[in-house]
């Protein structure tokens, strides 16, 4: 796990100066070997920063291959490297490290960018200079659950793991994307393909690209498919999964440094724990609830004979560290799990480099309510269930006149079964079954906002393009699709990897692999999700492994008590100052908020989720917008358990 930058910029001469310095504003991400390693010619720059966690001694990047023509940096881990080195070395070529980084060099030299995206499996950003055709190259892994953002202007072109670098690249011009802010109320994270920085986009996943001069091209490699098997029975299914998983868990582990697990009291990371069985596993809560997470993860970590870690983090803590994790997400992301999982890393890497978790498992195997499930009632249930079992067009027809109806108990589960989910599905954004909405609607987020923020993107109409491309497939993979390319790839993998780095900790999720994928997309939706279960057939396989009880549990994340947080005057008043600086009104209007805040203060609403949208943007703007130099001197250092294995040589 490591930190990558690159630029391309005819104008800049003395180029070994800008990647370093750009090299710097990542360290966090590479604490082995100071200063780690780059490469300049006349045409680009690759920087590189180091988190050894395979051939600790040998694995420096930039890789060169046998003559010095093509050079890589990684940031990542190929878990079928040692197979593929050994075909490569029987197709004649020499290795000079026994790290995965040079087989995706030479990998590329035998089979070419598209060949070597077909047989490798991982998570991965990496770039090539091949100087034999003057070609920068590039790619991102199947899911994203590595970053790789890329920016172009004029003859500029930068690509790297982390925005912020891009900083120290003279012509690079920071500039808020405005057109970003009212999909981040409406979502909790920026869901657009170009970020909160003017010209910078994310670099899609399961794609990559060659720039040749001023030439750019981007190619896909891969993407989720779903035809689906309908001839395989329950038990061959719960069978294949349990095999796939066990193996990809198995793949993982791969590492010259400890590895360990995050464990909370759900089914997902329950599983891999179970058959990573780990020497140390990890969990965490707060002093003030809402739920205790530590009690059933550590009843489990005894069962298994695990050493059990936890930490209990308070209110004062976590306001205290808001600022950090977001100056370390790049762009800002309101969802509260990123607290917890702050403290989560910070704890884990007290004792391992390497840690595996359960991101994923909802997604491929349909664990959200949204997608259907809003109803108690058994005979509700079983008349919708009943209902989707109809022929698109009836089933549609139906949807479309309960739309009409006026509010009755089970509407919304009657409504989510039969309408076309194009239509309705608003992923992550939104509970169906309450008054409230979670984050803002469309409108809702125009009337707080400035003129020139303002814009008719709904969260629906962002999806759009992608509900085109899964078009006839089943509703429940439709809207498994959305979540994978939009909450999975957007806000979830982005800040596991950015806050797990932020304390130079690999994290890795063995459900987002590509054959369990493939596996997970064939299987029918009826065995997925039905009235008696999310995640059904995949709690059956994780059953062979984990105690009824464990294979049960429902969902519920990283529970966060912002609630009684923003109901406490201390944290109330820290909230409020941020809402009543003078730049503020620049881009809200600043009556409206203040009179949300309050509202929400004194319990005439529950509006927690949206004050705390305002409050993390605002958070983050005066961070990369107000103070940036006063944050990059403040948090861009080692975390000190970090720093104390630097000083004491014990870094792993």
């Amino acid at each position: 796990m490591c930190g990558i930058i690159a630029f391309s910029d005819r104008e800049i001469l003395d180029k070994d100066v800008t990647i370093q310095a750009m090299m710097k504003m990542i360290q966090h991400r590479g604490p082995n070997e100071e200063g780690s390693g780059f490469y300049t010619n006349e045409q680009v720059a690759l920087g590189f920063r180091r988190l050894s966690v395979i051939d600790l001694k040998s694995g420096k990047q930039p890789i060169f291959n046998e003559d010095g023509s093509v050079v890589i940096t990684f940031n990542g881990e190929i878990y079928n490297f040692q197979t593929l080195r050994k075909q490569l070395v029987d197709a004649g070529y020499k290795f000079k490290t026994k790290v995965d980084t040079e087989v995706l060099l030479h990998g590329y030299e035998e089979w070419g960018m598209d060949g070597l995206l077909k047989r490798v499996r991982g998570m991965f950003a990496f770039l090539i200079w091949d100087d034999n055709t003057k070609t920068l190259l590039g790619a991102r892994d199947f899911f994203g659950i590595k970053p790789l953002y890329y920016y172009r202007e004029g003859s500029t072109f930068i690509v790297g793991s982390e925005i912020k670098a891009f900083f120290k690249e003279p012509h690079f011009k920071r500039e808020l994307n405005e057109a970003a802010v009212k999909p981040f109320l409406m979502n909790q994270y920026n869901d657009l393909n170009e970020t909160f920085f003017k010209g910078v986009y994310r670099f899609p996943a399961g794609h990559w690209f060659e720039l040749q001069g001023d030439d750019f091209q981007i190619h896909q490699y891969w993407d989720a498919q779903y035809e689906v098997n309908y001839q395989r029975s329950e038990a061959e299914t719960e069978e294949l999964i349990d095999r796939a998983v066990q193996e990809s868990v198995e793949l993982h582990t791969v590492s010259d440094v400890p590895v360990g697990s995050f464990l909370s009291e759900g089914v997902d990371s329950s599983y891999v724990t179970s058959l990573l069985r780990p020497q140390e596993v990890f969990t965490v809560n707060f002093d003030e609830g809402p739920y205790d997470e530590v009690g059933p993860a550590q009843a489990l970590a005894d069962h298994e004979g695990l050493h059990f870690n936890k930490a209990t983090v308070s209110a004062d803590e976590a306001f205290r560290d808001f600022a950090e994790m977001q100056y370390h997400l790049d762009e800002p992301d309101a969802n509260p799990s990123v607290i917890p999982l702050w403290y989560l890393c910070r704890l884990a890497r007290q004792k391992v480099t390497v840690v595996l978790s359960g991101e994923g498992a909802d997604e491929l195997f349909a664990g959200y309510i949204n997608y259907g499930d809003h109803s108690g009632n058994g005979f509700i249930r079983a008349l919708a269930d009943g209902l989707g079992k109809l022929p698109a067009g009836m089933r549609h027809g139906i949807g479309h006149a309960l739309a009409k109806m006026p509010n009755f108990p089970g509407k919304t589960q009657l409504y989510t079964h039969t309408a076309d989910p194009a239509e309705y599905y608003t992923g992550q954004a939104y509970a169906y079954d309450t008054v409230q909405p979670t984050m803002f609607t469309s409108g809702q987020a125009n009337n707080l906002l400035q003129p020139q923020y303002r814009n008719d993107l709904t969260v629906n109409s962002i999806y759009q393009e992608d509900f085109a491309k899964v078009k006839g497939a089943e509703d429940v993979k439709q809207m498994q699709y959305i979540d994978l390319h939009h909450f999975m790839l957007n806000d979830i993998l982005q800040k596991a990897d950015k806050i797990s780095m932020a304390h130079s900790l690999e994290v890795r999720v063995p459900y987002l692999d590509r054959e369990v994928a493939e596996l997970a997309n064939s299987i029918p939706s009826r065995m997925l999700f039905n009235r008696h279960n999310s995640k059904a057939i995949f709690r059956k396989a994780a059953r062979r492994h984990l105690p009824d009880e464990w294979a049960k549990r429902p969902k519920l994340g990283f529970p966060v008590p912002i609630k009684s947080w923003l109901q406490q005057e201390q944290y109330y008043k820290q909230v409020r100052a941020l809402f009543e600086e003078e730049w503020v009104s620049n881009i809200f209007d600043q009556t409206l908020i203040l009179r949300l805040l309050d509202n929400n203060y004194e319990g005439r609403i529950d509006g927690r989720r949206q004050v705390w949208n305002i409050f993390t943007f605002l958070t983050w703007y005066k961070i990369y917008f107000v103070n940036f130099d006063q944050a990059v001197s403040q948090y861009e250092h080692l975390q000190p358990d970090v720093q104390a294995f630097v000083d004491e040589g014990k870094l792993a």
